[in-house]
Protein backbone atom coordinates (compact mmCIF):
# COMPACT_ATOMS: atom_id res chain seq x y z
CA UNK A 1 0.00 0.00 0.00
CA UNK A 2 2.62 2.26 1.07
CA UNK A 3 4.51 1.65 -2.16
CA UNK A 4 1.67 2.25 -4.31
CA UNK A 5 0.82 6.11 -2.71
CA UNK A 6 4.73 6.89 -2.85
CA UNK A 7 3.92 5.74 -6.63
CA UNK A 8 0.95 8.02 -7.15
CA UNK A 9 3.15 10.71 -5.01
CA UNK A 10 5.98 10.45 -7.88
CA UNK A 11 3.29 9.93 -10.88
CA UNK A 12 1.62 13.27 -9.72
CA UNK A 13 4.67 15.27 -9.38
CA UNK A 14 5.86 14.43 -12.79
CA UNK A 15 2.24 15.33 -14.09
CA UNK A 16 1.86 19.03 -12.38
CA UNK A 17 5.68 19.82 -12.55
CA UNK A 18 5.89 19.93 -16.28
CA UNK A 19 2.58 22.30 -16.25
CA UNK A 20 3.88 24.52 -12.92
CA UNK A 21 7.30 25.35 -15.04
CA UNK A 22 5.45 25.79 -18.53
CA UNK A 23 3.47 28.32 -16.36
CA UNK A 24 6.32 30.02 -15.07
CA UNK A 25 8.07 29.60 -18.73
CA UNK A 26 5.02 31.87 -19.67
CA UNK A 27 5.18 34.84 -17.87
CA UNK A 28 6.65 37.47 -20.26
CA UNK A 29 10.37 38.66 -20.19
CA UNK A 30 10.76 41.95 -19.05
CA UNK A 31 13.62 44.64 -20.05
CA UNK A 32 14.23 47.41 -17.15
CA UNK A 33 16.62 49.82 -16.32
CA UNK A 34 17.91 50.98 -13.39
CA UNK A 35 20.87 53.16 -12.09
CA UNK A 36 24.80 51.49 -12.32
CA UNK A 37 28.40 52.38 -12.13
CA UNK A 38 27.73 53.60 -15.94
CA UNK A 39 23.92 55.46 -15.40
CA UNK A 40 21.14 54.04 -16.41
CA UNK A 41 21.40 50.84 -17.65
CA UNK A 42 19.47 47.70 -18.77
CA UNK A 43 18.82 44.67 -16.76
CA UNK A 44 16.36 41.99 -17.27
CA UNK A 45 13.22 41.29 -14.85
CA UNK A 46 15.80 39.58 -11.86
CA UNK A 47 18.03 42.48 -12.80
CA UNK A 48 20.89 41.11 -14.19
CA UNK A 49 22.48 43.43 -16.82
CA UNK A 50 22.45 43.03 -20.37
CA UNK A 51 25.27 43.68 -22.74
CA UNK A 52 25.43 44.49 -26.37
CA UNK A 53 28.66 43.16 -29.05
CA UNK A 54 29.92 45.74 -30.86
CA UNK A 55 30.75 42.46 -33.49
CA UNK A 56 26.91 42.23 -33.90
CA UNK A 57 25.12 43.17 -37.31
CA UNK A 58 21.78 45.18 -36.61
CA UNK A 59 19.27 42.69 -35.69
CA UNK A 60 21.34 39.27 -36.31
CA UNK A 61 24.01 37.58 -33.38
CA UNK A 62 27.04 36.85 -34.58
CA UNK A 63 27.92 35.09 -30.99
CA UNK A 64 27.84 31.30 -31.20
CA UNK A 65 29.82 28.41 -30.08
CA UNK A 66 32.64 29.39 -27.30
CA UNK A 67 31.24 33.07 -27.60
CA UNK A 68 27.98 31.74 -26.17
CA UNK A 69 28.71 30.05 -23.55
CA UNK A 70 30.87 33.13 -22.35
CA UNK A 71 28.28 35.47 -23.42
CA UNK A 72 24.86 33.77 -23.41
CA UNK A 73 22.10 35.34 -24.78
CA UNK A 74 19.01 36.61 -23.45
CA UNK A 75 16.45 34.28 -25.47
CA UNK A 76 12.07 34.64 -24.89
CA UNK A 77 10.18 32.35 -24.84
CA UNK A 78 6.94 34.17 -24.40
CA UNK A 79 6.19 37.93 -24.94
CA UNK A 80 8.67 40.53 -24.19
CA UNK A 81 7.67 43.49 -21.60
CA UNK A 82 9.51 46.78 -21.64
CA UNK A 83 9.82 47.56 -18.06
CA UNK A 84 10.47 50.50 -16.09
CA UNK A 85 12.77 53.09 -17.86
CA UNK A 86 12.96 51.12 -21.25
CA UNK A 87 11.37 51.98 -24.58
CA UNK A 88 8.70 49.88 -25.90
CA UNK A 89 10.05 51.38 -29.15
CA UNK A 90 13.01 50.10 -29.33
CA UNK A 91 12.29 46.49 -28.14
CA UNK A 92 12.12 43.52 -30.48
CA UNK A 93 13.68 39.79 -30.71
CA UNK A 94 15.94 38.61 -33.56
CA UNK A 95 16.05 34.60 -34.28
CA UNK A 96 19.27 32.69 -33.53
CA UNK A 97 20.68 29.87 -35.47
CA UNK A 98 18.89 27.22 -33.43
CA UNK A 99 15.75 28.72 -33.99
CA UNK A 100 15.38 30.64 -30.01
CA UNK A 101 14.50 34.15 -30.04
CA UNK A 102 16.67 37.02 -29.06
CA UNK A 103 15.96 40.26 -27.25
CA UNK A 104 17.43 43.15 -29.38
CA UNK A 105 17.41 46.61 -28.34
CA UNK A 106 17.36 49.95 -30.67
CA UNK A 107 18.51 46.69 -32.93
CA UNK A 108 21.19 44.98 -30.90
CA UNK A 109 21.24 41.38 -29.48
CA UNK A 110 21.22 41.61 -25.73
CA UNK A 111 23.71 38.85 -23.65
CA UNK A 112 24.41 38.42 -20.56
CA UNK A 113 28.07 36.93 -19.53
CA UNK A 114 28.79 34.07 -17.60
CA UNK A 115 30.64 35.61 -14.64
CA UNK A 116 27.85 37.85 -13.64
CA UNK A 117 26.34 35.72 -10.55
CA UNK A 118 24.43 37.70 -8.68
CA UNK A 119 21.57 40.64 -9.98
CA UNK A 120 23.39 43.99 -10.06
CA UNK A 121 26.75 42.54 -11.15
CA UNK A 122 28.98 43.73 -13.66
CA UNK A 123 31.91 42.09 -14.49
CA UNK A 124 32.63 42.76 -18.04
CA UNK A 125 32.06 46.30 -19.21
CA UNK A 126 34.28 47.65 -22.07
CA UNK A 127 35.76 44.40 -22.51
CA UNK A 128 37.63 43.08 -25.50
CA UNK A 129 36.73 39.31 -26.73
CA UNK A 130 35.73 37.14 -29.91
CA UNK A 131 36.65 40.15 -32.00
CA UNK A 132 34.71 43.17 -30.42
CA UNK A 133 33.58 44.86 -27.25
CA UNK A 134 31.21 43.60 -25.25
CA UNK A 135 29.21 47.27 -23.28
CA UNK A 136 26.40 47.57 -21.24
CA UNK A 137 23.76 49.83 -22.96
CA UNK A 138 21.80 53.17 -22.20
CA UNK A 139 17.74 53.08 -22.12
CA UNK A 140 17.76 55.25 -25.44
CA UNK A 141 19.63 52.54 -27.21
CA UNK A 142 22.96 53.82 -26.76
CA UNK A 143 26.30 51.79 -25.63
CA UNK A 144 28.43 52.29 -22.53
CA UNK A 145 31.96 53.05 -23.82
Amino acid sequence: MRTLIALLGIVTVAVLAPAAMSAHRAAPATLTAHPSRFGQILFDGRGFVLYAFTKDQRGRSVCSGACAAAWPPYVVRSKLRAGVGTKRSLLGTTRRADGRLQVTYAGRPLYYYVGDQAPGQILCQNVSEFGGLWLVARPNGTLVR
